[in-house]
C-alpha cells in the first residue's frame, strides 16, 4: 500500500505501458475511501493548475487519486494518442492502481479527452474493479458542431456514470447532453456547474472564485462515490 509522503503531496510513480512508461501522481489521504483514476484533458498534462487544485479538494472528502499522463503528453507532443493507445494506458493505469492501492474500490474518469478515452476503454471491455466513471467536462462534440456527437459508445458502459458539465461548456451543449443521459436511465448522474464553461471557469459576474465552484465539482464526485458504499 503506498500512501503519500505528505498529506498535501503526491506521490509520484512510474507507469508501464506497451510503449513505455508515464508518470503518474498519487495523493492519498488518510482517510481515504475509494481511489479515483484521472486522465488529462487533450491540451494539459497532470500538473495543470486544474487538477492541482482539484486533487487537494477531493482529498478533504476521501477520495484518493491517481493521475497518469498519456504517452503523447509524456513525450512532449501535442497530436493525441490513437483512441488503442489512449485506452491500453487507461487500462495500464487501472492495473496500476490496483497495485499502489489494492485496498481502495476504483472509480475512474478524467477531464474532457481522459474521460471520454476512459469510457471508450469501458465500452470495448470492462476495467477490471472500477465501478463507477467520471466525466469531468465531457466532450460530447467539437466545438460548434453538435452534429457530430460522441457518445454512442456510452450505451455499451454498463456501470454508473458520473457528468460534471457547465452551462457555458462550448464542447457540450446541454440540450444534445440531456437526451444523452437520460437514454444511459439511472446509469447516469448529470450534475451542472452554473456558468462554467469547458474548464469550469465562471464569469466574473457570478461572483464565485475558481475554489468555490472547483468545491461543487468535488461535492459531485465525493456524493457519486457513495455507489461504493
Amino acid at each position: 500500500m503506498a500512501t503519500d509522503p505528505r498529506p498535501d503531496a503526491a506521490l509520484e510513480i512510474r507507469i508501464a505501458t506497451g510503449t513505455g512508461t508515464v508518470t503518474g501522481l498519487l495523493h492519498r489521504p488518510d482517510n481515504a475511501r475509494c481511489l479515483l483514476l484521472l486522465a488529462h484533458g487533450a491540451g494539459a498534462g497532470i500538473r495543470h493548475r486544474f487538477f492541482a487544485s482539484l486533487v487537494p479538494l477531493l482529498g478533504a472528502r476521501g477520495i484518493a487519486t491517481l493521475r497518469y499522463q498519456f504517452p503523447y503528453m509524456e513525450g512532449g507532443r501535442r497530436r493525441p494518442d490513437p483512441p488503442a493507445t489512449a485506452q491500453r494506458t487507461v487500462r495500464d493505469a487501472v492495473a496500476a492502481a490496483a497495485e499502489h492501492a489494492a485496498d481502495l474500490p476504483l472509480l475512474a474518469g478524467g477531464k474532457s479527452f481522459g474521460g471520454r478515452m476512459t469510457s471508450q476503454a469501458q465500452a470495448e471491455d470492462p476495467l477490471p474493479g472500477v465501478r463507477g466513471l467520471v466525466f469531468l467536462g465531457f466532450p460530447l462534440h467539437a466545438a460548434g458542431k453538435p452534429e457530430r456527437r460522441r457518445a454512442e459508445h456510452l450505451a455499451r458502459v454498463g456501470i454508473p456514470m458520473l457528468f460534471v458539465q457547465g452551462t457555458g461548456d462550448t464542447l457540450a451543449f446541454l440540450d444534445q447532453l440531456h437526451p444523452v443521459v437520460t437514454a444511459l436511465g439511472p446509469r447516469a448522474t448529470l450534475t451542472i456547474i452554473e456558468g462554467g464553461d469547458h474548464s469550469f471557469a465562471v464569469p466574473k459576474s457570478a461572483r464565485r472564485t475558481p475554489e468555490d465552484v472547483l468545491s461543487e465539482v468535488a461535492d459531485a464526485v465525493a456524493r457519486f462515490s457513495g455507489i461504493l458504499r
